[in-house]
Parts: structure tokens; sequence; C-alpha cells
């Protein structure tokens, strides 16, 4: 099991080890997307890019970037993921919004 801190909301959420942020962020009320991404996200199929978070703590506890979220995100920091790319594992912290 992996608790989920979204720091900004200061709301927890537990999830199962592999659950997708994105989901686990939607089913729990969660914002993700600022006002464009509302209006033109790809509904968490990783085509889009506008579900950012950065990872304030436990990084390591996810799954590696994939090929797009390297693409999307190579001026980004390490620490900003897509959340309908990204795999929890662990315990994590997030921002949303960023």
């Amino acid at each position: 099991m992996a608790n989920i801190n979204f720091v900004e909301e200061g709301k927890q959420v537990i999830a199962m080890d592999g659950a997708n942020l994105r989901t686990k962020a939607i089913e729990n009320g969660i914002d993700l997307y600022k006002l464009v991404g509302k209006l033109t996200n790809c509904g968490g199929y990783g085509q889009c890019g506008t579900c950012i978070v950065e990872i304030t703590e436990g990084g390591e506890q996810l799954s590696p970037r994939t090929d797009f979220e390297k693409r999307k995100l190579k001026r980004k920091p390490n620490s900003y993921r897509l959340a309908c790319q990204t795999l929890v594992n662990g315990d994590i912290s997030v921002k949303t919004r960023p």
C-alpha cells in the first residue's frame, strides 16, 4: 500500500502499489488541471501533457519516466511527472499544477 500526500490540498490518499497517479487523484476529488488543461486534456491517455505534477518526496517510489514523458518534460526538472503516466509503488508527496 502507498500513501499519496497531495500537498496543496492537504489530503492523503491510500493506493495499492502500481496505482495510476492521475486515476487516484481524480477518484479523490483532486484537480490536476489548469484552466486550459480542463478543456483540452486527453483523458489520461498520455497524449496532451496537461496533467503535470511535481513530486516533492518519494520520487524513487514511482515508475520510470515513459518515452512520452521524456519528450514532453525534457525542459522540466526531474521531479516533474505526468500524472497519467506515473505508477505509484510507495509513499509520495505531490504538488499539483506546479
